[in-house]
């Protein structure tokens, strides 16, 4: 463990981030600079995902946000990004498409479950709630979670449960999870130029269908 190479390279990033923050703003993206050197200090955080989480805590501060890192949602669930502004929540989670070596064999499926229960599991617990990746990865997102609820086939949601239930049994992505599930937008993280754009998920969906469906992924 690097801690000064950590700090160094934080430090970069957050000062970069802040030429574009207004002078007030900039007090909050250096607390989660701070925590995220904390956190590396107990060994929780790299520095890859943590550059990831600076760059859209930025674009969250700028909209007026206070932004905390590695939240805890319950005592097994931690969220990359929980922000608050006025009596409003927002999550972001952070995608890679990084897959353990134990799925080698069966990477796609793992990965579309995650996506899954990513928003299953962790929209219930804000008001807003986004998937982020960087502008070199793609997100397989089910179409289902950019229907409203009340135009989710339950045969559909049970298709998919019974996909997570190949990978998530303890615990389970429960039925009424997938149900009433959110996905409010997507993040795209250019790590380089040290921004984050926000889509919405059916603008998302649009782009990548296509590509997916080419590939016979199943969404």
């Amino acid at each position: 463990m690097d801690l000064e190479k950590f700090q160094d390279d934080v430090y970069t990033v957050t000062n970069q981030l802040g030429k574009h923050l207004a002078p007030d703003d900039i007090p909050k993206l250096n607390f989660v600079r701070q925590r995220l050197i904390e956190l590396y200090q107990q060994n929780l955080v790299k520095i890859n995902h943590s550059v990831l989480e600076l760059i859209c805590a930025a674009n969250l501060v700028a909209k007026g946000f206070a932004v905390d890192v590695e939240k805890p949602l319950t005592g097994s669930l931690v969220c990359d990004l929980y922000a608050k502004k006025d009596n409003k929540t927002a999550i972001i989670e952070i995608e890679t498409g990084f897959t353990p070596p134990e799925h080698a064999l069966d990477t796609i499926d793992y990965y579309v479950s995650r996506i899954i229960s990513k928003i299953a599991r962790y929209s219930k617990y804000c008001d807003e709630f986004s998937l982020a990746t960087p502008v070199i990865g793609m997100l397989p997102i089910n179409k289902l979670f950019l229907s409203p609820t009340s135009q989710r086939p339950h045969s559909e949601i049970k298709k998919i449960k019974s996909l997570c239930d190949m990978f998530y049994k303890n615990p389970p992505i429960e039925f009424d999870d997938i149900l009433n599930a959110k996905l409010d937008s997507i993040y795209l993280i250019n790590i380089d130029k040290g921004f984050a754009k926000q889509m919405d998920p059916k603008s998302y969906y649009s782009l990548t269908a296509a590509i997916l469906e080419k590939s016979e992924i199943d969404l």
